[in-house]
């Protein structure tokens, strides 16, 4: 493991570290892509719609600085800090430029990548992110912050109420239990520091600079990244498309992964994968 470096003063990029990753699907095939999971979560999160695009060319999955198996150094972090770790690895792995997609924080850097690094990103798909809150989301998000940053992970999981419908907690008990303990087992500067970057960053005014194809998505009765969200990000990034999946909340991977798989699948890749 890396050498953990001196904190980083407030505002201040920290050096970049080399993510946990693993890179999957066919070798030698189109463009690549790169999935970035969200706060508390790990490269797994992804498990169904990297099968999907397996067939079209490499898929490249890493756990955030923080996270999984990735180095935790000291915090605060910054968006930019994620995107140049982000960056960091595309060099690492020899890819110039790849589709790029991100579930919540992810989402997130995934849009501070598109705006300061165009060149990088070929298709961008923006799944249950935050843009434009407005000051009651805002301090809702800073009560969850304070909560995080005085108690941990634990007390925001909210027996995951938050992310899963009433529905789904009722008939899929053992999905939920395995999500919380992960999410619980986060390592609590870490996790508070990553958290601090979702509840304090806002990239809606910067959003017209996006130039890649884009597709934004989010459940329908998602409460962190609701709709108003997906359309304000879809109102300001041109030629963009928008999918609000009907019933679901925030784990919209579990609760509708054959709708997330087609619809980042269909859009990425347009063409069998024979063609691509």
């Amino acid at each position: 493991m890396e050498e953990a470096s001196a904190p980083a003063a407030a505002g201040e990029c920290s050096p970049a570290i080399t993510p946990h990753h693993v890179v999957e699907g066919r070798s030698g095939g189109g463009v690549p892509t790169v999935l970035i999971h969200g706060v508390g979560s790990d490269l797994g999160r992804w498990d169904a719609v990297a099968a999907a695009l397996a067939p079209y060319g490499p898929v490249v999955r890493y756990d955030l600085r923080g996270h999984g198996a990735s180095p935790r150094p000291p915090g605060p972090y910054t968006i930019d800090d994620f995107a140049a770790d982000h960056m960091a690895l595309m060099a690492r792995l020899g890819i110039r430029r790849a589709h790029v997609a991100g579930f919540s924080l992810g989402g997130l850097i995934a849009q501070k990548v598109a705006l300061d690094h165009p060149e990088s990103v070929d298709r961008l798909v923006v799944i249950s992110a935050v843009a434009g809150r407005t000051p009651e989301q805002r301090e809702a998000v800073r009560k969850r912050l304070e909560a995080v940053e005085e108690g941990g992970p634990g007390l925001v999981a909210d027996g995951g109420a938050r992310w899963y419908t009433d529905r789904f907690r009722a008939e899929h008990p053992e999905v939920v239990r395995a999500h919380l303990d992960r999410f619980r087992g986060n390592d609590p500067a870490a996790y508070a520091a990553a958290f601090r970057v979702l509840a304090t960053t806002d990239l809606v005014d910067e959003l017209p600079g996006i130039t890649a194809p884009t597709l934004v998505m989010t459940g329908s009765l998602d409460v962190g990244s609701p709709p108003a969200m997906a359309e304000a990000m879809h109102a300001r990034i041109a030629g963009s498309r928008l999918l609000i999946v009907p019933g679901v909340k925030h784990a919209i991977f579990e609760e509708a992964p054959r709708t997330v798989a087609d619809a980042v699948t269909g859009f990425l890749h347009p063409q069998p994968p024979g063609d691509a």
